[in-house]
């Protein structure tokens, strides 16, 4: 049974005081109050609560980060990073939101226009993979 939240329905929760070690594809919205150490895709939205730790690449449709996120965020449709939130790695969206008080060190790709925006995360992701292959660090 999925809980409604916001107008989101969650088919999958991790709760607080939870610890997962490795990657996790969900289909559908995600919600995580406890601590992974991998990457995270999902089909749908993911919300990230105050208490999660999340050390990872996450792939969404959107994502609200109130959390502390050790890795790139891409969410195509919007990323909205809450007071109680740090991100430490890039993040790509058309639609961002930073409120006051937020933690943020990386790039940033927010681009509304979906061809720029499809454009200019294909050009990240060669530069990231050519930069990941090279010799000097």
């Amino acid at each position: 049974m999925a809980l409604l939240f916001d107008d989101i329905s969650i088919s999958t929760i991790i709760g607080a005081g939870s610890s997962l070690k490795g990657d996790l594809r969900v289909s559908g919205a995600l919600m995580v109050d406890g601590d992974i150490d991998g990457n995270l895709q999902t089909t749908g939205n993911i919300i990230i609560g105050e208490s999660a730790r999340i050390r990872g690449n996450i792939s969404a449709k959107s994502a609200v980060v109130n959390g502390i996120v050790l890795g790139d965020i891409s969410a195509p449709e919007s990323i909205k990073l809450n007071a109680s939130s740090a991100v430490i790695g890039d993040i790509a969206t058309r639609k961002l939101q930073i409120a006051s008080g937020v933690v943020f060190h990386g790039h940033c790709i927010a681009l509304f226009d979906e061809s720029s925006f499809e454009a200019e995360t294909r050009k990240q992701n060669e530069l990231r993979e050519i930069k990941s292959k090279s010799i000097i660090k």
